[in-house]
């Protein structure tokens, strides 16, 4: 296959031109700094790159992998079970009282 296929709209980045080809996601990947490049989201957007440049996959997954190393949404919270307070129900059914 081929790193010359187009994004179906191009991806804004912060500095610097919107990515429109593959070819431009991978040498933006590979700019990064180390630590940033190192990330699981850039990882991630590189694998998705290359199952699309090298085996034909589909794009999107491609598009949609770098949308996301772009703008993280930062690390889910977790709560064990019953300590959400929101749902908390403090009343007493009648077959427990």
């Amino acid at each position: 296959m081929s790193w010359d296929r187009k994004f179906a709209a191009p991806i804004p980045v912060p500095k610097g031109a919107p990515l429109v080809w593959l070819r431009d996601a991978g040498i933006y990947i590979t700019r990064l700094p180390k630590d940033q490049h190192d990330a699981k989201p850039w990882q991630t957007a590189m694998d998705c790159l290359l199952l699309v440049a090298d085996n034909g996959g589909p794009i999107d997954f491609a598009d949609i992998a770098m949308r996301q190393a772009l703008n993280p949404k930062g690390e889910p919270v977790y709560r064990p079970h019953g300590t959400d307070t929101k749902w908390c129900n403090t009343r007493k059914l009648v077959s427990d009282r």
